[in-house]
């Protein structure tokens, strides 16, 4: 019994330890992330997406408990990552990259029809889709418009490429980005979410790939 007591003792005390710790990285992942927020200059940005890639799921947790912004993390990470891999993504050239949209961009009278690797464009000019798809297929840059993660590891494994630029809202940009860390991945958010009729900045994303040029 007394061992049993010990045991439910310890274990307590272990989970105090675990969240007391991470509080404190929850706290010092905000303080670097105001900190870039202020100077657009990441402080330890490795260490920082070590912290946010490890507890990934109780940052998220803690910070909706004192109710701060759900994007918070998410968003710290993809900037993270942009910053990181800016420099090594304008080195690979246009032909070696991949660009992912995400479907919910489509207009609701889209004609395009749904095909092993996504939704096949027409170009119908009834949205921001076709405007990337017209200037950046001539560039040499691969585009898809993807329903979903299983059509992108799909694609992943039948594509040899070096470089990612992905399109979508904060979670699923940040779970794109972290699942293609390996290719120097970008990310721009969608300025209106959801799962219809979604916006993106056009400008955002050709000043992603002209950055190569």
């Amino acid at each position: 019994m007394l061992f049993v007591d010990s045991f439910y003792m310890f274990l307590g005390q272990l989970v105090v330890i675990v969240v007391v710790i991470i509080l404190i990285l929850l706290i010092i992942v905000l303080i670097l992330g105001i900190l870039f927020a202020k100077k657009n200059k990441i402080k330890f940005p490795r260490f920082l997406l070590y912290i946010v890639n490890l507890l990934y799921s109780p940052l998220k947790t803690i910070a909706h408990f004192l109710k701060l912004d759900d994007n918070i993390i998410d968003d710290l990470a993809i900037k993270v990552r942009d910053e990181i891999n800016k420099e090594k993504f304008k080195q690979i050239p246009a032909e070696k990259t991949l660009i992912f949209l995400p479907h919910c961009l489509r207009h609701a009278d889209c004609p395009a029809t749904l095909q092993k690797e996504g939704l096949n464009c027409t170009e119908c000019g009834l949205c921001s889709i076709g405007v990337i798809k017209k200037k950046s297929e001539p560039m040499g840059y691969k585009l898809y418009i993807v329903p979903g993660s299983s059509f992108v590891k799909k694609i992943v494994m039948e594509n040899k490429f070096q470089a990612v630029l992905g399109v979508a809202c904060h979670e699923d940009l940040n779970q794109m980005m972290m699942l293609l860390s390996d290719f120097c991945p970008q990310g721009v958010l969608l300025e209106k979410t959801g799962c219809f009729e979604t916006k993106v900045n056009v400008k955002k994303v050709f000043e992603k790939l002209d950055s190569k040029y």
